[in-house]
């Protein structure tokens, strides 16, 4: 007879159970017993916008997948200033791989759910799983890949086309049911100050202001507070990226 796996009888661990970035991220390519195992040692954490969650040439003890939120990844200038040089999003990997230190500081953009384990935890299961191990170099390509589309956007694109791109990735990035090639709408919480933006972008604040503005006049996007917008038909911001 065949038994139904439900969440009584099944065989993944129960906090994993409810976790919506499970199926995305890593512990996607692990086998219940290496759930359950992992899980022994895991704790899910919420953090405030604002709160540090690494720090700049730190120890690296623990890492972390992003359940929910957005996480800010910046370097500090030897002369004091901030630079932003990413962001990650559930179901993104946080933390350096077998590094002993931090080569940056991560920082809860918006409010940041995380599911944190030890550093052997981790280590030692990739190197048991195959799978795991494809999975997470996977992920890294992957962000070099957007390191590199972001180096072509810093570089050649106009002001406008720095703003569209920021917006269309973060809307891609928030929200992943959209199909990113069809005319679909969604509204989504703008994880970082207009200041923050102008960082990442290598822009003053009144350009992206008056670009956000430009885009809400030409009703690509709709702005109902400071942060706060909607975007009616991402096809039609999608152009505006610049390719």
């Amino acid at each position: 007879m065949t038994v139904h796996k439900n969440i009584h009888n099944s065989d993944v661990p129960r906090l994993c159970q409810s976790c919506e970035a499970r199926h995305r991220g890593i512990c996607g390519v692990l086998r219940p017993e290496e759930l359950a195992e992992l899980s022994k040692h895991s704790r899910q954490i919420t953090h405030k916008a604002g709160e540090e969650l690494i720090g700049d040439s730190e120890p690296v003890t623990t890492y972390a997948n992003v359940m929910h939120g957005v996480v800010k990844l910046t370097k500090m200038l030897e002369d004091g200033r901030q630079q932003v040089v990413g962001l990650q999003f559930a179901p993104d990997f946080l933390g350096r791989l077998f590094s002993d230190q931090s080569k940056l500081t991560a920082e809860a953009a918006s409010e940041v759910e995380l599911c944190r384990f030890p550093k052997p935890a981790i280590e030692n299961l990739i190197a048991d799983n195959p799978s795991l191990e494809h999975e997470l170099l996977e992920q890294t390509l992957q962000e070099l890949d957007e390191a590199r589309e972001w180096m072509v956007t810093l570089g050649r694109k106009t002001a406008a086309e720095k703003v569209s791109s920021f917006l269309y990735s973060i809307a891609i990035h928030i929200d992943p049911k959209i199909e990113r090639d069809q005319a679909d709408s969604t509204t989504i919480d703008l994880p970082l100050t207009r200041a923050d933006i102008a960082d990442l972008l290598g822009l003053t604040v009144e350009t992206v202001s008056r670009q956000l503005t430009k885009l809400r006049t030409d009703k690509i996007i709709e702005i109902t507070n400071n942060r706060h917008l909607t975007i009616p038909h991402l096809g039609r911001l999608k152009n505006r990226c610049g390719g």
